[in-house]
């Protein structure tokens, strides 16, 4: 696939005194309309996040990629995930982009992810998230969004002024409600999720979601067995269906470490 940037990794854990691996693959792509990608993508355990830039023609490239700059630093750090690390990873971001020249207070970017965190008692995922990129769940052939989009649109479901079928196409789409930014301080929403074998994992840009409802989400995670294939098969189909925004789709696998082995043997 052109003008995809792709990346794949996997790391050992232990969870109720269980060994699994977590593997995992990324695929970013600029999609058919923009010419600049302001998508950033983090795969570095133990967190995983995309991020989707707005501004000018370089700003929300910037923006994307500094968050993305601070929290891998803060993921291998080796200071263990909390709330606290992560939202002074993303002050710092702004910081940063505080410093840039040309760059307006308009200059943002979502971001959304999980990370694994270890505690006195078992390890769970911290999901957080600002804006509209996504994060959902497979296991037992059922997808489940986990993340609420911070966004015109999702209010609007809320009050049951539209319906979800209405905000594929409303003309409100693309405005959000809370980004990193200038405006807000840059606390996430959290839900911790526990560690679960077999279950699936997409981190994904609203690029992924203009494209493919739920249901296609869950049509090419059955097709694909490996975390990079299937983040391919949905970015390849986001990209056919229109490409209208940057599409970033970051899958990752829990399995027991015995999966790994027999697939290799």
């Amino acid at each position: 696939m052109s003008e995809a940037t792709t990346f794949t990794d996997s790391h050992a854990v232990t969870v109720r005194g269980e060994n699994l691996l977590l593997r995992w693959g990324a695929v970013t792509h600029v999609g058919r309309k923009r010419e600049v990608n302001q998508d950033s993508v983090i795969g570095e355990f133990p967190l995983f996040a995309v991020a989707d830039g707005m501004g000018g023609y370089a700003a929300g490239e910037l923006a994307s990629g500094a968050v993305v700059k601070h929290l891998s630093a803060f993921a291998l750090s080796e200071s263990g995930i909390t709330h606290d690390g992560i939202e002074a990873s993303l002050r710092d971001a702004i910081v940063e982009l505080a410093d840039e020249d040309d760059i307006d207070v308009g200059t943002g970017t979502t971001v959304t992810g999980i990370a694994f965190t270890s505690t006195d008692a078992e390890p769970f995922w911290t999901v957080f998230n600002i804006g509209d990129s996504r994060v959902y769940v497979e296991s037992d052939g059922e997808l489940a969004q986990v993340t609420t989009d911070h966004s015109v649109v999702q209010e609007l479901i809320a009050i049951g002024a539209i319906s979800p079928d209405e905000a594929e196409n409303h003309p409100q789409g693309n405005v959000i409600t809370r980004a990193v930014g200038f405006t807000d301080d840059p606390v996430p929403d959290y839900l911790n999720v526990p560690i679960e074998k077999n279950t699936r994992w997409v981190i994904c840009s609203d690029g992924l979601t203009k494209e493919l409802t739920d249901y296609g989400i869950l049509h090419f995670l059955e097709r694909a067995p490996e975390a990079i294939d299937a983040a391919n098969l949905m970015v390849e189909a986001a990209v056919e269906n229109g490409g209208r925004d940057n599409v970033t789709v970051l899958v990752l696998d829990v399995v027991g470490e015995e999966s790994s082995e027999d697939e290799t043997d």
